[in-house]
């Protein structure tokens, strides 16, 4: 039996990753989660204090495969190359 972690999103994120990663976790929507947030920001401003807390605290996720943004055929040379 393997243990859920959360880990902060690293395909579901619009800020830091937070709601996406909870979102995760717990298995539902990541929509429904960031209109929690935000109104539990706008309640006493606890929202935000929670969110920087998971920010700081919550490790990034793994890395999904095929999910670079890497170049695979970079120039060799490193030269610029002008289209005319």
């Amino acid at each position: 039996m393997s243990a859920k972690k959360l880990y902060l999103s690293q395909t579901d994120k619009k800020i830091a990753g937070v709601c996406g990663g909870i979102a995760e976790y717990l298995d539902v929507d990541p929509t429904v989660v960031r209109i929690l947030f935000l109104i539990a920001f706008f309640c006493a401003s606890f929202g935000f204090w929670a969110y920087i807390i998971v920010w700081i605290a919550a490790p990034k996720g793994p890395e999904m495969p095929g999910n670079t943004n890497v170049n695979p055929t970079p120039n060799p040379n490193n030269e610029y190359i002008r289209e005319e």
